[in-house]
Parts: structure tokens; C-alpha cells; sequence
């Protein structure tokens, strides 16, 4: 039975503990959405990287808050299909949004993973009356999440919700820096999560 689940940081925009965004995806997917096998890989971006993939993939221009490709096999002979896929969430629009919805930002970015989830379940937003049923499966679940999990552990500079042993102290550098020092690479879309 297949249960992979890769998280991976490619932005510089905030430190994520990746640890706990683990914890949570595979609680969203195991236990409150109950799918039995799922290789998913959780890419977190900041905006640049996501208004290429926007382009690149969609034809829109600029940022998005979430892109997500669906590997997803037909069934499979002689067992159920795997959820296979593949999210990319902006942490840049992740901070954005947080301001302009009053939430934390580390709500926003468990937010994008279950409407990426969601979306790897058949979910769709293009119509109102679609959009409506999407976006009340979405906030039912972070309600979920949010009660089991104290999600302002998710910034790494926080204690690790994950880690037995006292979280490492770093000097926080101030955001403009970080974004400063942002790398810019060529994108190429993975095959597979596993590499």
C-alpha cells in the first residue's frame, strides 16, 4: 500500500516546518479524508516560481495561490486507484492573502494543500454552485485541522511541534532580506515525486 508524502521547501519567503506540514497532509489524507493509497509531493514557491508555472502550464499570467497537477492512475486491476499528485502553494500569495482575510499565514498554506487535495478528489471550482460545495468541504476540514493541530507551529522559527529535543535558535533576518536573496532557477516540472 503506497502512502508517500514529500514535502519540499523552494522558496525563501518564510522558514516552514516541514516536519509538521507532513504530519498534517498525511492526517488530512489518512484520516479525515480516509484514502487508502496516495503518493502526494507538497512543493512550496514563492511568487516568481509560481507566475512562471501559472504561465507555463494554465496560460495565466502572474501569481496564483495554487497549482495542482493530478498523476492519478485509472484503476488499477484488481485494487482501488492511488491518489497520486502533485501541489505547488505560494508562500509569497500565502502572506498576501493572510493580511486580506484576517488568518494567519500558516493557515493559508494548510488552506491551498486541502484545495489541492480537494481538487485531486474530483472537486471543482469553475462554476458558483461548485465553488460553494468546494470551499465549504474546504473550511469543514481546516476547521478539522486547526482543532488537532496548533498551526502556528508550522513556522519553523516556532517550537518544532515534531521534535522531541529543544527546538535550535537562529537570529531571524529581516523579511526584505530574505526576499533579497531569493535564487531564481529554471523550473522543470518533476516526473515523479521521488526523485
Amino acid at each position: 500500500m503506497n502512502r508517500l508524502i514529500v514535502c519540499r521547501n523552494r522558496q525563501r519567503v518564510c522558514g516552514v516546518n516541514l516536519s509538521l506540514l507532513r504530519v498534517i497532509v498525511r492526517a488530512l489524507l489518512s484520516e479525515l479524508i480516509q484514502v487508502r493509497q496516495y503518493e502526494l509531493c507538497v512543493h512550496l514557491v514563492d511568487a516568481s516560481t509560481m507566475a512562471r508555472l501559472n504561465e507555463s502550464y494554465l496560460g495565466h499570467s502572474g501569481s496564483t495561490d495554487v497549482i495542482t497537477f493530478d498523476n492519478t492512475d485509472a484503476l488499477r486491476p484488481g485494487g482501488p486507484a492511488c491518489l497520486r499528485g502533485e501541489i505547488f502553494l505560494s508562500v509569497d500569495d500565502a502572506w498576501k492573502q493572510a493580511g486580506q482575510f484576517r488568518a494567519s499565514w500558516q493557515s493559508e498554506i494548510v488552506r491551498y494543500v486541502i484545495h489541492g487535495i480537494l481538487h485531486l478528489q474530483g472537486f471543482d471550482d469553475l462554476t458558483p454552485a461548485r465553488r460553494r460545495i468546494m470551499k465549504r468541504a474546504e473550511n469543514s476540514l481546516l476547521k478539522q485541522i486547526s482543532r488537532r493541530f496548533d498551526l502556528r507551529k508550522l513556522n519553523r522559527r516556532s517550537a518544532d511541534a515534531c521534535a522531541p529535543s529543544a527546538p535550535r535558535r537562529k537570529q531571524p533576518r529581516p523579511k526584505s532580506e530574505i526576499r533579497n536573496k531569493c535564487k531564481i532557477q529554471t523550473f522543470v516540472r518533476p516526473q515523479s515525486c521521488r526523485a
